[in-house]
């Protein structure tokens, strides 16, 4: 595997469980699993970039991806590729050095361009066979932190990232 130097997320299906909730209000919640963050955060860490590319709109998703420090937030998209396209340029990246996280077909045509696609267990059949890993979790479980450790174990010593982050104070041997 290349490494990655820019992670793109869907977001429902992918950050969240998919499902919208929607108050009489009009106000839309959205379930973020901790353990997703934590994987953002390793991946910032190293230095990757990060970027949401959604087709939906939503104050819930810009206060997560303000308090995850993402490098790119876009809302409301529905021509993701051209997104990620000004998202490269501005970062020297190619399409070989990009992981795109989606669930839907309308990830399709991101999924099937970019260097390492990937996709949460629960992301229609057809998204699953044009990935390159399906990770064992669902979306809004885990799924993304999932997706994050693969890159970092095939392209760093992950134990060493883990130390560094953690400021020395563990150290895990395996």
């Amino acid at each position: 595997m290349k490494p990655i130097k820019l992670i793109v997320l869907d977001v429902d299906g992918v950050l969240t469980d998919g499902k919208l909730y929607i108050g009489s209000d009009g106000n839309e919640i959205k379930a973020f699993h901790t353990q997703d963050g934590m994987g953002i955060s390793l991946a910032r860490h190293v230095g990757i970039k990060l970027a949401i590319i959604s087709g939906r709109s939503s104050a819930a998703v810009t206060k997560r991806a303000a308090e995850l420090k993402f490098d790119h937030v876009y809302q409301g998209i529905h021509e993701k590729v051209d997104v990620l396209y000004d998202i490269m340029s501005e970062h020297g990246v190619t399409l070989e050095e990009v992981c795109y996280v989606g669930d839907d077909i309308n990830d399709l045509p991101i999924l099937q361009i970019v260097g390492f696609a990937a996709a949460p267990n629960n992301a229609v059949e057809l998204v699953k066979e044009h990935v390159d890993f399906i990770a064992k979790a669902n979306g809004g479980e885990g799924a993304v932190r999932e997706i994050i450790e693969h890159i970092l174990k095939q392209t760093y010593n992950y134990n060493e990232v883990l130390f560094e982050f953690l400021n020395g104070k563990v150290k895990i041997t395996q």
